[in-house]
């Protein structure tokens, strides 16, 4: 799966990032929003496999693509009969966010992201448009921490793990009221905080590398983000751990659908009779062979956003694969027009 379509999921989050980007600073989540999703399927259909979305556009939304459940590659061509023979094709689940923190991009914070994940059919638990509580740490904490602990246990253990002192140990929240008896546990056992306004993608992922000064993600998230923060952090060898949150006064900002006992009506409705589960990586991604793609909008602790020059831009991308156990920082220049010379400024 990655010598066929490494090169070319590279490619559709490029192209997400370089859509969204041209409105970073405006203002515009919904537009930078948008244009990042066509760009990511436009690209997505031209790859010459049999793709079906399980992380999508909104599961509760009627959103017009990239929707859960829709078929992408080649074979949505119009000409598909003379391109495609659906025998032949690589079948695999995807699970994508095309601009990774829509209100980073609109108001020029760093760390927005286009990213997905990719296995084979079947490979990626297809989260509910839930919450997520979350639990992301290094490889060397791998087992070790665990979400039904205290803060304070985690970060001790987290404390032994590395190596370091509790003080040394920045842990990611993100800022929202529910957060806030947390935050001050955290505070109170010696860690540091570093609260972001969105997009927690990046920060699960940070755990898993070192020298970013990132050791811990706690907190509630969105769960399809979860999945793939589970999938990058499995290919990493990180810990990542998650429990779907259906209790609406337990996340006390956003929309979680209309009551308690919906939403654990609808979780059986989607054959999971057990609400409180906590999955770990493995279970949230679960295929043999998982890829993770993700490039810079606006620059954050892992990659560089876009750079625009005169007839082109500049891109930094993260791909991290299982299968060749490698994580890859792709640097390409785009380049729009006839170049006469190649800036790499």
């Amino acid at each position: 799966m990655e010598n066929t379509l490494g090169l070319e999921i590279i490619e559709v989050v490029e192209q997400a990032a370089i859509a969204s980007a041209k409105w970073m600073g405006k203002g515009e989540k919904n537009t930078a929003d948008q244009v990042a999703v066509e760009a990511m399927r436009e690209r997505m259909n031209k790859i010459h496999m049999r793709g079906r979305i399980v992380i999508g556009e909104g599961e509760r939304d009627d959103a017009p693509m990239l929707y859960i459940g829709e078929e992408v590659g080649i074979c949505t061509q119009p000409n598909a009969e003379q391109v495609c023979n659906p025998n032949e094709l690589i079948e695999i689940d995807i699970a994508v966010d095309p601009c990774e923190g829509t209100n980073l991009v609109a108001y020029g914070q760093p760390g927005s992201m286009a990213v997905l994940a990719i296995s084979e059919k079947g490979g990626l638990f297809a989260a509910p448009d839930f919450y997520m509580k979350k639990l992301a740490a290094p490889p060397a904490a791998k087992g070790k921490v665990d979400i039904n602990k205290s803060a304070t246990e985690n970060l001790k253990i987290l404390s032994e793990a590395l190596d370091r002192s509790i003080d040394e140990l920045v842990v990611v929240v993100m800022k929202r009221e529910r957060h806030n008896d947390l935050i001050k546990e955290i505070r109170e056992a010696g860690a540091r905080v570093q609260l972001i306004e969105d997009g927690d993608v990046g920060a699960a992922i940070s755990c898993g590398f070192a020298g970013t000064n990132i050791h811990a993600l706690m907190g509630i998230g969105a769960a399809p983000e979860g999945v793939i923060s589970a999938a990058a952090l499995r290919a990493l060898g990180g810990h990542f751990q998650g429990q779907l949150i259906y209790d609406p006064a337990v996340v006390k900002t956003g929309l979680i659908g209309e009551s308690k006992q919906a939403n654990i009506d609808r979780l059986k409705s989607m054959n999971i009779n057990d609400p409180d589960k906590v999955y770990d990586a493995h279970e949230l991604a679960s295929g043999k062979t998982i890829l993770f793609a993700g490039s810079g909008i606006t620059s954050g602790d892992l990659m560089q956003g876009v750079r625009f020059f005169k007839g082109g831009a500049r891109t930094q991308s993260l791909v991290i694969s299982n299968q060749s156990k490698t994580a890859r920082i792709v640097d390409t220049i785009h380049m729009f027009d006839e170049p006469k010379t190649l800036q790499l400024r």
